[in-house]
């Protein structure tokens, strides 16, 4: 499997590239766990079908000190023991955040009012941040087809302002 494109080509995507790294230097401050982030950076990679975003986000997570059994029930956090009232409460966020269209509201009130029980405003702020950013990255890398494998953790680092 080879990229279509490489964003790096172009001045203007790897200058949109830069900075979106450099934007999430911002979220490594936030008080909202990074294995949590990681978490749900990873699923909604999953959910857009991401194989660059998967390969990150699994690998920046096992970095964190996630478990392997953890991070393959992600897909199945539903229908899974490993993950806590909070961790549901974020992942939930992230799948109706990743999927906007399937529902005439969005974001449901419901889960909304979960997030809200168990993050303060920086952790929730942070987490909508996570959301937002981690969709736009996804369908960068999935329009111009980049594929998962070849990621080593940290390997953006020299990316940082």
């Amino acid at each position: 499997m080879e990229p279509r494109f490489n964003l790096f080509d172009s001045p203007t995507a790897a200058k949109i590239a830069k900075r979106f790294y450099n934007v999430s230097l911002a979220l490594e401050e936030s008080t909202l766990p990074k294995s949590l982030r990681e978490l749900v950076e990873l699923r909604i990679g999953q959910i857009n079908g991401c194989g660059f975003c998967v390969d990150i986000h699994t690998k920046e997570a096992a970095a964190a000190g996630e478990s392997a059994v953890r991070l393959a029930l992600v897909s199945a956090w539903r229908h899974s023991t490993v993950f806590t009232e909070a961790e549901r409460a974020a992942l939930a966020l992230a799948e109706e955040g990743t999927r906007l269209a399937a529902a005439a509201q969005g974001v449901s009130d419901t889960t909304w009012a979960a997030a809200r029980k168990h993050f303060d405003d920086d952790e929730l702020g942070t987490l909508v941040c996570v959301i937002s950013l981690i969709n736009a990255a996804t369908r960068m890398n999935v329009i111009v087809n980049n594929p998962g494998g070849a990621y080593e953790p940290g390997m953006f680092a020299a990316l940082s302002d």
